[in-house]
């Protein structure tokens, strides 16, 4: 279980600083360059919140995607997809990002009616292996993204 400091920490950034800062603090926390909030949107997905380590801007291919490109197809709730190596998983083929996002961790984000609204994700341009314990982070604060995410002013 993620330790609950840490959700309380990000629960207090969060309202501080929106989704922006959240998103910075998950970030700090982990070897990957990328943490980001996509949304469905029909067949696309589309980046809602984006931060980057480097502290450079959002590739511009990355502001929405179709989703049959895209690792958020696998991700549905309850059942998050990781690979640390994309070139290398027998689950992936022919993807045109394939050898572009190679490092992938993410988990669902799922309306009150259960219903599924997007993804929560960290991703790199590298292999980059991300800890069980800080998925596990990731997957605990998913609700209070979720949640801020749909409704902000709740």
């Amino acid at each position: 279980m993620a330790s609950q400091q840490v959700v309380n920490t990000f629960s207090q950034i969060l309202k501080a600083q929106g989704l922006a800062g959240a998103l910075a603090f998950l970030n700090d926390g982990v070897p990957l360059r990328y943490t980001a909030v996509h949304r469905y949107a029909g067949l696309l997905v589309k980046s809602v919140v984006f931060h980057d380590a480097l502290g450079k801007r959002r590739p511009p291919f990355m502001s929405a995607m179709p989703l049959d490109k895209s690792f958020a197809k696998f991700i549905k709730p309850g059942t998050p997809f990781r690979t640390d190596d994309s070139s290398k998983d027998p689950r992936l083929t022919a993807r045109p990002y394939e050898h572009i996002i190679v490092s992938y961790h993410g988990t669902a984000l799922v309306t009150p009616a259960g219903h599924s609204w997007g993804v929560l994700c960290h991703f790199d341009f590298a292999p980059v292996p991300l800890s069980d314990s800080a998925f596990e982070v990731l997957e605990s604060v998913a609700p209070i993204v979720a949640s801020f995410a749909i409704d902000p002013h709740r």
